[in-house]
């Protein structure tokens, strides 16, 4: 039996519109603050994402530049299929505003589905506006995206990790402190506790979260030409040490 859901959100972005739609509609720009690998091929109106080898095919229902963006995923064997529509808007006085609507049908377990996307959406917006007010039109050059095992609480452990304690705010002092990786300073820009942290440092972007069925997560978007191959393996290994 499948289940229909919808996600909302909306941020107010210190970008243009156009500068929004390259950071929503292309390849680089969308991989630059989300997870996986996304490719758009606007002329034949096709989005495909892959994330860890699964790759899923949406057709492109709404392409309407520096105003509105949709996406309908092909739907699967078990009906089940996901759908984005993004709002963008230019606010009098500078800056946009984006609206976001994630929706579909889910599957048997809708619930914790449902739970995991609601914080997940919820942090890469988050990720989006931080990466549309201080990197874009840089591109990533490089992501990690990386699944740590299943906690009941490791909050402590996400804001020890980037130099803050459990009740860390917004726009304080951070310092990426985890073993392996040479000390980064920075700035917290987006906390929800117990669920997610993120900080950004001049040529990085780091996200931890604690979502989808209590899984934890590290993320990191790179604007660096750096080899950060020894830093995957800190972040990998700080994850196993949370088990």
């Amino acid at each position: 039996m499948t289940h229909p859901f919808e996600v909302r959100g909306e941020i107010t972005a210190d970008a243009t519109p156009d500068q929004v739609w390259d950071a929503i509609t292309s390849g680089p720009g969308v991989d630059s603050w989300l997870m996986g690998r996304t490719e758009i091929d606007s002329d034949n109106k096709t989005s495909t994402f892959d994330m860890f080898g699964n790759t899923t095919t949406s057709a492109i229902t709404a392409w309407e530049p520096g105003h509105r963006y949709a996406t309908r995923e092909d739907q699967n064997p078990d009906g089940t299929f996901m759908a984005f529509e993004w709002l963008i808007e230019a606010r009098g006085g500078g800056g946009t505003t984006v609206r976001f609507v994630h929706s579909g049908l889910l599957g048997e377990d809708w619930e914790a589905e449902y739970n995991g996307l609601s914080v997940g959406d919820h942090a890469y917006l988050s990720k989006l506006a931080v990466y549309l007010a201080h990197f874009a039109p840089r591109t990533a050059t490089r992501s990690t995206f990386l699944p740590g095992p299943i906690t009941r609480d490791s909050w402590a452990a996400m804001t020890a990790a980037v130099g803050a304690g459990p009740d860390a705010a917004n726009g304080q002092p951070a310092r990426l402190t985890v073993p392996g990786i040479d000390p980064v300073d920075g700035v917290v820009e987006f906390v929800f506790p117990p669920s997610f942290v993120g900080m950004r440092a001049d040529n990085a972007m780091y996200t931890l979260i604690h979502g989808y069925n209590d899984m934890m997560f590290a993320t990191a978007h790179y604007f660096d030409d750096r080899d950060r191959s020894a830093e995957t393996q800190a972040w990998q290994a700080w994850l196993d040490a949370l088990a």
